[in-house]
């Protein structure tokens, strides 16, 4: 384990507010057993989250003139997904860093990429507070333009369906349940309307000339709801 001072010197960071990162890198089970510890990163965490999710948004807009809604918010998916984040995290070894309790230690918590994914969003939240958005485009653009690329080379990575069934593997334990509710239009302009939902609960909609077509809408609008939540 590192403290938060070195971390931030091997991670190339600079905080004025040295509480901010501590607060980053505090998770709650850390708090749970010192009462020193005034907060945890769960705040910093939302907070980062939507930062992640507007200049994502933002950056790909700018780098593929030539892409579509859908097509942005695939690659958005796969840009800030709990397992990118979590290579992200590990690139700049914040997992040492961390401030876990005993029990969430011994699990290896320091490891689970749900854990470092959320402490990742919350290192943002923080440096977003204490240096402003340049600081983070400074840190995440370059990130962005080396995870591009094997995003870009992996087909699975690009269809919404596949980032969905993983998801909701990885999250929920449930495997996305697809649906034609709907079927209209004469046949050489058929329409279909298919639903998906993930444990019972209804997570998107799409309309398409085909069922495939309406299910990759469906799961592109699943996809955008669970970055919304975060």
């Amino acid at each position: 384990m590192i403290d938060a001072d070195e971390f931030a010197r091997q991670a190339g960071l600079v905080f004025g507010d040295e509480r901010l990162l501590r607060r980053a890198l505090t998770h709650r089970s850390y708090l749970n057993e010192h009462s020193e510890a005034l907060e945890d990163n769960e705040r910093l965490e939302f907070l980062g989250d939507a930062v992640l999710d507007f200049m994502s948004g933002a950056w790909l807009y700018k780098r593929f003139p030539e892409k579509n809604e859908g097509d942005l918010t695939r690659l958005r998916s796969a840009l800030v997904w709990t397992p990118q984040l979590a290579a992200f995290a590990g690139e700049v070894k914040l997992g040492d860093a961390l401030l876990l309790g005993k029990g969430e230690e011994a699990s290896g918590g320091r490891q689970r990429p749900v854990l470092l994914c959320g402490a990742f969003e919350a290192l943002i939240g923080a440096l977003y507070l204490d240096r402003g958005l340049k600081a983070v485009e400074e840190l995440m653009e370059p990130r962005f333009e080396s995870a591009i690329a094997s995003i870009l080379g992996d087909e699975s990575l690009l269809d919404a369906r596949s980032l969905l069934q993983i998801w909701a593997q990885a999250e929920l334990g449930e495997t996305p349940r697809y649906r034609t509710v709907e079927a209209h239009g004469p046949d050489h302009a058929r329409e279909f309307v298919v639903e998906v939902t993930v444990g019972g609960e209804l997570r998107g909609r799409g309309v398409g000339r085909s069922k495939q077509a309406a299910a990759q809408r469906a799961a592109s609008e699943a996809l955008a709801k669970v970055n919304q939540r975060g």
